[in-house]
């Protein structure tokens, strides 16, 4: 019988070894390791996830990892070459390769479906390129719905001829007694939760009250008030320049604002009443004056249809003013934005600005914004304003104000404007916009319908107006065209806007109109997940359950 030897074949043992020795009890014990290294963050990657904190805190623990992983395969390597196969370079190159791979196409899918925009944002920042990875805009970065069709019954020249249907609000003469100025009602101006108790210490040199109703005027009647005439430039230095966070303009300017009364709090006091959910896209100009009136001892009131030389008279007589703006910073699309008013000189035709994203300008004297260019952005929102002042200085105020102390002169002004506007450019959109802004606050529907649907069919609206502005919503609900509704609604849902309540506000009253009970429940109940003080949802669940 031939040896094993004689025939060339080895022992039984030793078919199946192919050189490689068992691991030794170092490397067996890294790989363990490391195994369980890359479990832990991904616990705390979940953990981290479900607690809604900030995912850049992950950032650490992701580059400890694949530093762990580069490093520990180089070196194991490198110390384990005489007991590793020859080709496990090989391999581990292709298998770092599949990894990068896969990893890359998971971080993209991660990065697009997700990231909040906060986070995707914070990526874009450090790595350029992922922009291109974004979910896209809307093609040619316009309102994203169809041309509505011809009205028959309501042509254009209708709308420029529209009569104004003026009330008696108060004259532009100095009166001896100025009328109560009405606060515009809010839909989230009351809370459905305890109200933040007010943690700031105003200026001891004011006697503020803390009641938010209206404060009738402490003039006597008999006592004639004169209004000193308006000097050619005038400043606010007491205000306190805010930066704001991610997609907080709103609270950093109302805490700026509110500094010039010696409001201590910075805008995370402001954004907990103001935007429970951080990715909410749009705090309205009534719920910051809802935060003013009910947690501080200031009070403040919004209109539409604002003027320059209004603004002007509002800084001379040493009032805080917020205006509401058209933006477009350099590598952005259009959005709604708000900057606080510091000054204005009437010599260099500019007025300055503190901006909660630019910044405060050079030592702090605000950013110079030319009076026209101001007023042209400032059209974009229908020129509103919000005024904070002391309830003892509130006959003041109404005098400044003029006919806008009345709610239905104010929008019938900015109807005038509106008008005046569109004659002389009949293709300006914003013009068109804000006549229709102007009629649905004066409850002419169909005619706010009208002016809306020429808005989108003269030029180009930019897609994320409906975030801000929520008129057309509820022109054509109240003019009966829930379709053109629930294209609004739809277009919110694709472009952002589905951090914003009043989208499913009115996604749930189109279909409870349309008998679908269960939908706008939902529909309400999602609008309150994002907004819990969001009363006319909450009124509407009620009326439902």
């Amino acid at each position: 019988m031939m040896s094993e030897q004689q025939t060339g074949q080895r022992p039984i043992q030793d078919r199946y070894d192919d050189g490689v020795k068992p691991p030794s009890r170092l490397l067996l014990g890294l790989t363990v390791g490391l195994f369980l290294y890359f479990i832990a963050v991904a616990v705390a990657a979940f953990l981290i996830y479900r607690s809604q904190q900030r995912i850049i805190a992950l950032m650490p623990l992701g580059i400890g990892a694949v530093g762990l992983l580069v490093i520990g395969s180089v070196i194991g390597a490198i110390v384990f070459r005489k007991a590793l196969p020859r080709r496990l370079w090989l391999w581990l190159l292709v298998g770092l390769f599949l990894l990068m791979i896969i990893g890359s196409l998971g971080g993209v899918l991660l990065f697009q479906s997700t990231l909040m925009p906060e986070y995707q944002q914070i990526v874009v920042t450090q790595l350029p390129f992922m922009r291109a990875f974004l979910p896209p805009t809307p093609a040619g970065g316009v309102l994203p719905t169809s041309a509505p069709p011809e009205n028959g019954d309501i042509s254009p020249e209708d709308l420029l001829a529209a009569p104004l249907l003026l009330s008696t609000g108060t004259p532009t003469s100095v009166p001896t007694q100025a009328p109560t100025i009405l606060v515009e009602a809010s839909a989230t101006a009351t809370s459905t939760q305890t109200p933040l108790p007010p943690t700031s210490t105003l200026a001891p040199t004011e006697t503020p009250s803390n009641d938010s109703a209206v404060v009738p005027p402490t003039q006597p009647a008999e006592v004639q008030i004169s209004v000193p005439s308006r000097p050619s430039s005038a400043r606010l230095f007491a205000i306190r320049h805010v930066k704001q966070t991610w997609n907080n303009c709103g609270p950093a300017n109302i805490t700026m604002a509110l500094s010039y009364f010696g409001w201590q709090d910075d805008q995370t006091v402001a954004a907990s009443f103001l935007k429970p959910d951080r990715e909410d896209k749009n705090v309205n100009p009534g719920e910051m004056v809802a935060f003013v009136n009910e947690q501080s001892g200031v009070k403040a009131i919004t209109r539409i249809g604002g003027d320059l030389d209004m603004l002007k008279d509002f800084i001379a007589a040493e009032f805080p003013v917020i205006i509401e703006t058209g933006y477009m910073p350099e590598g952005y699309d259009w959005i709604g934005h708000y900057q606080t008013i510091v000054g204005y000189d009437d010599l260099s035709r500019v007025f300055y600005l503190y901006d909660s994203f630019l910044g405060a300008g050079e030592n702090d004297a605000g950013i110079a914004e030319d009076y026209d260019q101001l007023d042209d952005n400032w059209q974009d929102f229908n020129r509103t304003f919000i005024v904070l002042y002391y309830p003892d200085r509130e006959s003041e105020v109404s005098r400044i104000l003029g006919n806008r102390a009345d709610l239905t002169s104010a929008a019938e002004n900015a109807l005038a404007v509106g008008q005046t506007e569109a004659r002389a450019n009949p293709q300006d959109p914003f013009a068109w916009y804000n006549i229709g802004t102007a009629l649905t606050k004066l409850g002419r529907y169909e005619e706010a319908a009208a002016a809306y649907d020429q808005s989108r069919r003269v030029g180009v609206l930019p897609w994320r107006i409906t975030w801000y502005q929520h008129g057309p919503f509820e022109a054509y609900f109240n003019a009966g065209r829930l379709n053109d509704v629930l294209a609004l609604v739809n277009a919110n849902l694709t472009n952002g806007a589905q951090y914003v309540e009043e989208t499913y506000y009115w996604q749930g009253k189109v279909m409870a109109a349309q008998g679908d009970t269960a939908g706008a429940v939902s529909a309400f109940r999602r609008a309150l997940s994002h907004n819990p003080r969001y009363t006319a949802a909450q009124q509407e669940l009620n009326a439902l359950a």
